[in-house]
Protein backbone atom coordinates (compact mmCIF):
# COMPACT_ATOMS: atom_id res chain seq x y z
CA UNK A 1 0.00 0.00 0.00
CA UNK A 2 2.96 2.52 1.20
CA UNK A 3 5.10 1.09 -1.78
CA UNK A 4 2.72 2.14 -4.31
CA UNK A 5 0.91 5.27 -2.91
CA UNK A 6 4.86 6.32 -3.37
CA UNK A 7 5.53 5.49 -6.94
CA UNK A 8 2.29 7.44 -7.91
CA UNK A 9 1.56 10.00 -9.94
CA UNK A 10 -0.11 12.03 -6.66
CA UNK A 11 2.62 11.74 -4.60
CA UNK A 12 4.95 12.57 -6.99
CA UNK A 13 3.63 15.94 -8.32
CA UNK A 14 1.75 16.93 -5.61
CA UNK A 15 3.01 15.26 -2.19
CA UNK A 16 7.02 15.53 -3.00
CA UNK A 17 6.97 18.62 -4.67
CA UNK A 18 5.04 19.72 -1.14
CA UNK A 19 7.14 18.55 1.22
CA UNK A 20 10.10 20.18 -0.91
CA UNK A 21 8.06 23.50 -0.77
CA UNK A 22 7.59 23.61 3.04
CA UNK A 23 11.32 22.33 4.00
CA UNK A 24 12.59 25.26 1.38
CA UNK A 25 10.68 27.74 3.56
CA UNK A 26 11.96 26.45 6.27
CA UNK A 27 15.66 26.35 5.37
CA UNK A 28 15.50 29.78 4.07
CA UNK A 29 13.52 31.66 7.02
CA UNK A 30 16.35 30.32 9.15
CA UNK A 31 19.13 31.68 6.99
CA UNK A 32 17.32 34.91 6.63
CA UNK A 33 17.16 34.85 10.76
CA UNK A 34 20.87 33.92 11.11
CA UNK A 35 21.50 36.11 8.70
CA UNK A 36 19.89 39.19 10.20
CA UNK A 37 21.18 37.71 13.99
CA UNK A 38 24.75 37.74 12.82
CA UNK A 39 24.36 41.68 11.67
CA UNK A 40 23.16 42.17 14.95
CA UNK A 41 26.07 41.02 17.32
CA UNK A 42 24.16 38.06 18.35
CA UNK A 43 27.02 34.97 18.61
CA UNK A 44 26.14 31.22 19.31
CA UNK A 45 22.30 31.83 17.89
CA UNK A 46 23.19 31.74 14.96
CA UNK A 47 25.22 28.65 14.76
CA UNK A 48 22.08 26.81 15.90
CA UNK A 49 20.04 27.72 13.47
CA UNK A 50 22.59 27.29 10.60
CA UNK A 51 22.57 23.80 11.58
CA UNK A 52 19.76 23.04 11.40
CA UNK A 53 19.19 25.04 8.18
CA UNK A 54 21.53 22.41 6.53
CA UNK A 55 19.86 19.73 7.35
CA UNK A 56 16.93 21.10 6.35
CA UNK A 57 18.66 22.03 3.10
CA UNK A 58 20.27 18.50 2.52
CA UNK A 59 16.92 16.84 2.98
CA UNK A 60 15.51 19.35 0.06
CA UNK A 61 18.56 18.87 -2.25
CA UNK A 62 18.69 15.40 -1.85
CA UNK A 63 14.95 14.70 -2.85
CA UNK A 64 15.40 17.04 -5.70
CA UNK A 65 18.60 15.65 -7.02
CA UNK A 66 16.62 12.00 -6.87
CA UNK A 67 13.71 13.10 -9.06
CA UNK A 68 16.19 15.16 -12.21
CA UNK A 69 13.16 14.32 -14.11
CA UNK A 70 10.06 16.08 -11.94
CA UNK A 71 10.07 19.68 -13.09
CA UNK A 72 7.66 20.16 -10.66
CA UNK A 73 10.14 19.68 -7.95
CA UNK A 74 12.12 22.28 -9.21
CA UNK A 75 9.20 24.55 -9.09
CA UNK A 76 8.60 24.15 -5.89
CA UNK A 77 12.46 24.46 -4.95
CA UNK A 78 12.12 27.65 -6.23
CA UNK A 79 9.11 28.48 -5.02
CA UNK A 80 10.19 27.57 -1.63
CA UNK A 81 12.97 29.70 -1.64
CA UNK A 82 11.42 33.03 -2.68
CA UNK A 83 8.59 32.35 0.30
CA UNK A 84 11.06 31.48 2.87
CA UNK A 85 12.83 34.73 2.49
CA UNK A 86 9.72 36.95 2.62
CA UNK A 87 8.59 34.67 5.73
CA UNK A 88 12.00 35.00 7.06
CA UNK A 89 11.63 38.88 6.91
CA UNK A 90 8.56 39.13 8.46
CA UNK A 91 9.25 36.69 11.20
CA UNK A 92 12.53 39.29 11.52
CA UNK A 93 10.14 42.30 11.64
CA UNK A 94 7.90 40.72 14.13
CA UNK A 95 11.10 40.11 16.65
CA UNK A 96 11.92 44.25 16.26
CA UNK A 97 15.48 42.80 17.10
CA UNK A 98 17.84 45.58 17.78
CA UNK A 99 18.38 49.39 18.42
CA UNK A 100 17.35 52.64 16.50
CA UNK A 101 18.53 56.20 16.69
CA UNK A 102 16.14 59.00 16.27
CA UNK A 103 17.36 62.41 15.06
CA UNK A 104 14.56 64.91 14.75
CA UNK A 105 15.45 68.51 13.52
CA UNK A 106 12.92 71.47 14.19
CA UNK A 107 12.54 74.70 14.18
CA UNK A 108 9.59 74.77 16.40
CA UNK A 109 10.06 74.53 20.16
CA UNK A 110 10.74 70.64 21.10
CA UNK A 111 10.38 71.39 25.19
CA UNK A 112 7.24 69.57 25.30
CA UNK A 113 8.59 66.48 23.32
CA UNK A 114 11.59 66.10 25.47
CA UNK A 115 10.12 66.72 28.23
CA UNK A 116 7.65 63.41 27.25
CA UNK A 117 10.57 61.38 26.70
CA UNK A 118 12.62 62.19 29.77
CA UNK A 119 9.02 61.65 31.51
CA UNK A 120 8.68 57.99 29.89
CA UNK A 121 12.45 57.07 30.51
CA UNK A 122 13.54 57.46 27.19
CA UNK A 123 17.48 58.93 26.57
CA UNK A 124 17.24 62.07 24.93
CA UNK A 125 20.03 64.62 24.10
CA UNK A 126 19.42 68.03 22.49
CA UNK A 127 21.72 70.80 20.59
CA UNK A 128 21.27 73.97 18.69
CA UNK A 129 21.92 74.01 15.18
CA UNK A 130 22.10 76.01 11.96
CA UNK A 131 19.34 74.73 9.54
CA UNK A 132 18.96 76.62 5.70
CA UNK A 133 16.17 78.85 7.11
CA UNK A 134 17.38 79.90 10.22
CA UNK A 135 18.05 78.39 13.46
CA UNK A 136 16.78 74.96 14.71
CA UNK A 137 16.80 72.51 17.56
CA UNK A 138 17.99 68.95 17.02
CA UNK A 139 17.06 66.07 19.43
CA UNK A 140 18.46 62.41 19.37
CA UNK A 141 17.13 59.30 21.42
CA UNK A 142 18.33 55.79 20.45
CA UNK A 143 16.08 53.23 21.50
CA UNK A 144 14.54 49.81 21.03
CA UNK A 145 13.63 48.59 17.55
CA UNK A 146 10.38 47.98 18.97
CA UNK A 147 9.36 51.11 20.60
CA UNK A 148 10.41 53.30 16.82
CA UNK A 149 6.22 52.94 15.92
CA UNK A 150 5.14 54.74 19.56
CA UNK A 151 7.92 57.10 18.76
CA UNK A 152 7.41 58.47 15.24
CA UNK A 153 3.70 58.90 16.40
CA UNK A 154 5.05 60.67 19.37
CA UNK A 155 6.93 63.29 17.47
CA UNK A 156 4.05 64.07 14.65
CA UNK A 157 1.89 64.34 18.23
CA UNK A 158 4.04 67.19 19.45
CA UNK A 159 6.04 68.57 16.77
CA UNK A 160 3.88 67.43 13.59
CA UNK A 161 6.12 69.52 10.80
CA UNK A 162 9.50 67.96 12.26
CA UNK A 163 11.75 66.65 10.17
CA UNK A 164 13.19 63.33 11.15
CA UNK A 165 15.33 60.20 10.48
CA UNK A 166 16.05 56.65 11.32
CA UNK A 167 18.97 55.21 11.24
CA UNK A 168 20.12 51.07 12.91
CA UNK A 169 22.61 51.18 15.57
CA UNK A 170 25.22 48.54 16.36
CA UNK A 171 25.76 48.62 19.72
CA UNK A 172 26.03 51.08 22.16
CA UNK A 173 28.20 50.84 25.68
CA UNK A 174 25.40 52.90 28.12
CA UNK A 175 21.62 53.77 27.76
CA UNK A 176 18.67 54.62 29.50
CA UNK A 177 15.20 52.44 27.75
CA UNK A 178 11.66 52.00 29.12
CA UNK A 179 10.70 48.95 30.44
CA UNK A 180 8.25 47.47 28.56
CA UNK A 181 6.19 44.22 29.14
CA UNK A 182 7.16 40.98 27.51
CA UNK A 183 5.28 40.89 23.61
CA UNK A 184 5.08 37.18 22.08
CA UNK A 185 7.02 33.84 22.04
CA UNK A 186 9.98 35.70 20.68
CA UNK A 187 10.17 38.35 23.00
CA UNK A 188 13.11 37.09 25.34
CA UNK A 189 15.18 37.61 22.36
CA UNK A 190 15.63 41.08 22.35
CA UNK A 191 17.51 40.57 25.67
CA UNK A 192 20.41 38.76 23.42
CA UNK A 193 20.76 41.78 21.96
CA UNK A 194 20.78 44.24 24.73
CA UNK A 195 23.43 41.67 26.84
CA UNK A 196 26.43 43.08 24.73
CA UNK A 197 28.72 46.15 25.64
CA UNK A 198 29.55 48.62 22.73
CA UNK A 199 32.94 48.60 22.15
Amino acid sequence: MVEAFLASPVFAFVVLPFLIFCARVCDMSLDTIRVIFMSKGIKYLPAVIGFFEVIIWLLAIGQVMNNLTNVVCYIAYGAGFATGTIVGMAIEEKLSLGLTSVRIITKADPTALIQYFKTHNYGVTSIDGEGVTGRVKMVFTIIKRQDLPHVISIIKQFNPNAFYSVEEVKSVAEGVFPERPSRGIFSWMNSLRFSRKGK
